[in-house]
């Protein structure tokens, strides 16, 4: 049994307000790197096999407080990396609401793609990919994976045999962190979206 804790990066300032996709330039703001290291604080009793993340900064910056003090290091992955969403990147969201073509792509994701960049079937691709190899890798162990929300969601949807045209019924915040575990029998999701309280704590069922 391999369990993967999927964690999408912490806060930045384009969330919510641009598709910043894979433009270079884009860290952490003060939130953010408060989320990372939080995060670091709260799996410190979870026995992590590995720690793998987007080549993004804003994912390795996640990742980092995670690995940190284990003896592990960030291993990044390409297969992590965010959505090519092509001639839309760097756009504000109250542009792009405007755009019909945006519109249908957010409803229609199995039969539509963004201008120049990737159809959700090939981001799938690269993740199951990568995420199977990582239980192959480490089997019988728990793995965290920090990633981005369009990628997450798509491998999410994947594992569960939902339609492409539902991922955005998967909510995926800042910093949060969503539990799959992988068995010979097939997937089972054992916590979606989870996020810090305020007291810090994080409770994952079936993770110890």
């Amino acid at each position: 049994m391999t369990v993967l804790l999927l964690i999408r990066h912490g806060e930045t300032d384009a969330v919510g307000r641009r598709l910043v996709g894979r433009l270079a330039g884009v860290p952490l703001n003060a939130r953010g790197r408060e989320q990372a290291e939080r995060l670091g604080d709260a799996l410190k009793t979870v026995p992590l096999a590995a720690v793998y993340s987007s080549p993004l900064e804003r994912a390795v910056s996640t990742a980092e407080p995670i690995a940190r003090g284990r003896g592990l290091s960030v291993d990044v992955r390409e297969d992590l990396n965010e959505a090519d969403f092509g001639e839309w990147t760097g756009l504000e969201f109250r542009e792009l609401g405007a755009r019909p073509e945006f519109v249908r792509w957010n409803a229609e994701r199995s039969c539509t793609r963004p201008p120049g960049g990737e159809h959700v079937a090939e981001i799938q691709a690269r993740m199951a990919r990568e995420l199977l190899e990582m239980t192959r890798r480490h089997p019988d162990a728990t793995v965290a994976v920090v990633g981005h929300a369009d990628p997450l969601r798509a491998a999410l949807a994947y594992f569960l045999g939902m339609p492409s045209d539902l991922l955005l019924r998967i909510d995926l915040l800042p910093a949060s962190i969503s539990a799959l575990r992988i068995v010979p029998g097939g997937p089972t999701l054992l916590a979606a979206n989870q996020v810090l309280a305020s007291d810090g704590r994080l409770a994952i069922p079936h993770v110890r």
